[in-house]
């Protein structure tokens, strides 16, 4: 292992002989010592604690005699080392705990995300802590200077990309190391790279503050390649971060006409994308092994910002070094539901596509997959089987709907745009598609006689009779008909009972 040694050497003989006795040594994450508890040793898989002697003072000292001086954020280091030792202090200012942190320089992780880059787009890394970011960010840093042959500075505000001390690791390659005095002062040490050292890439570890947001724009206006890790897990949790959404663009919120919210069908006020992203490109570290590549980072805000699902590349490193590109469960999903398209998938004739005005796209989506029924989602009202909109927009109609409707295609509407609303609806109008639950062939025809009354009492507002059913469709037709927003009730003796429709305002 690199310069484990080095490490086993800081920490007293007794627990330094402990652990060179473990046979997954190789595997050893992190040492803890903290005043008047066991020590402990972290490896990938188990953590263990080293029975004996509490940790004294004395072991403190002789872990700190033997590293370099803590900078501003408690964290030192072992010259030309990766190793990480970071400091726990009491009021007074002194060391009470440590945790000393392996380092690793491993070759070969930056293949999987080599292409992503390669392309000279800006990259932002995200994941949780000791998932291998910052390994990550280091092989970059080699590959883009020796192996591209790019003008590469390393801005390492706590020497952990390119080590302690002031000859850098050579995990970096021949990449150029600028050390940061401390934290607060990261985001002018950013902009001083790019303003005295004329780099091709920069290569930041940890953006988190407004500064270093800013500071990051600027680098990349200047037409300069961005490889960083920022503050977050997931692409959602950086989109709402008020502090680093403008990583991704920023977010505002803007009002509509009247005319475009009509179009879009959506409320007058809707969020949308502040600027061009700072990164074109995003991935995901969810395991070691396995990470999610986001491309087109712009495209990607857009469709969040309008409940549209999108699907990041999944990529996943096997034991032999090979990398397996496998499908998400979105992509599962659009067999049967296309984002945004205006095709039906596979052309299958059995599914039917549903034009949305005013209903949200993310519950229509959800209750689709709940039914798990043949159904997607179009952008045009031309390319809809039928039109499903909100009680409230049942009269704006534009020029497009309208000749839509001229068409024949079915138009309903819901009385309000929630997650039940929709699923009822679409529970009942294809209730002939969930007949394995059900409906006969004779019921189907039942239900479409429902439906067809349910548009005639829209449009003319006078009351449609059904025909007798038996109670278990009359109960359907009510639910299909509440659905829309209108009234109903069962007149008549069985088996002659039937539903009558009435307008809301009946």
């Amino acid at each position: 292992m690199d310069d484990l040694p080095l490490l086993l050497a800081v920490v007293p003989s007794r627990i330094s002989h402990f652990l060179e006795k473990q046979k997954d040594l190789r595997d050893l994450v992190e040492i803890v010592m903290d005043l008047g508890r066991l020590p402990e040793a972290r490896f990938f898989h188990r953590a263990i604690h080293l029975n004996g002697l509490e940790v004294t003072r004395d072991d403190l000292d002789y872990a700190t005699d033997r590293i370099g001086p803590f900078t501003a954020d408690n964290r030192s280091g072992i010259e030309r080392t990766l190793h990480r030792i970071s400091g726990i202090r009491n009021r007074r200012g002194e060391i009470i705990g440590l945790t000393c942190r392996v380092g690793r320089a491993l070759t070969g992780t930056v293949e999987v995300i080599r292409d992503v880059i390669e392309t000279g787009e800006s990259l932002l890394l995200l994941g949780a802590p000791g998932v291998g970011k910052t390994t990550l960010l280091r092989e970059a840093a080699r590959v883009l200077a020796d192996d591209l042959d790019k003008r590469v500075v390393v801005v390492d505000t706590s020497n952990e990309i390119a080590g302690d001390g002031d000859v850098p690791h050579p995990g970096i390659g021949q990449a150029r190391r600028m050390q940061v005095l401390s934290p607060e002062l990261q985001h002018r040490v950013m902009i001083e790279a790019v303003e005295n050292h004329m780099p091709e890439v920069i290569v930041i570890d940890e953006i988190g503050t407004v500064e270093e947001a800013l500071a990051a724009r600027t680098i990349a206006e200047r037409g300069v390649q961005l490889i960083a890790t920022a503050h977050g897990i997931t692409l959602d949790n950086l989109i709402i971060n008020p502090t680093l959404s403008d990583l991704l663009g920023g977010i505002q919120a803007v009002t509509l006409s009247d005319e475009e919210a009509q179009r879009r069908g959506s409320q007058k006020t809707v969020l949308e994308r502040k600027a061009r992203p700072t990164f074109d490109n995003l991935v995901e570290i969810q395991r070691r092994d396995r990470l999610a590549i986001y491309r087109n980072v712009a495209m990607l805000v857009d469709q969040y910002l309008t409940s549209i699902p999108f699907r990041p590349e999944i990529r996943i490193r096997g034991i032999d070094g090979k990398v397996q590109i496998q499908k998400t469960q979105v992509d599962e999903e659009l067999t049967t539901l296309s984002v945004g398209g205006v095709e039906k998938p596979n052309s299958d004739r059995s599914s039917a596509g549903i034009y949305l005005m005013g209903i949200s796209y993310s519950r229509t989506a959800k209750a689709i997959k709940e039914l798990k029924i043949p159904v997607f989602i179009v952008k045009h009202p031309s390319h809809a089987d039928l039109i499903l909109s909100l009680k409230t927009r049942q009269k704006r109609h534009s020029k497009s709907l309208q000749k839509a409707l001229d068409t024949g295609i079915e138009f309903y509407t819901l009385k309000s745009n929630t997650l039940t609303q929709i699923r009822n609806f679409l529970r009942v109008h294809f209730a002939s598609f969930l007949g394995q639950k059900g409906l006969s062939k004779s019921s189907s025809f039942s239900m479409g006689q429902a439906e067809d009354a349910v548009v005639r009492v829209q449009r003319s507002l006078n009351s449609v009779e059904l025909s007798p059913q038996s109670a278990y469709i009359r109960r359907l037709q009510h639910e299909l008909v509440r659905t829309h927003g209108l009234r109903s009730e069962s007149r008549g003796v069985e088996p002659f009972r039937q539903v009558i429709v009435y307008p809301e305002e009946f």
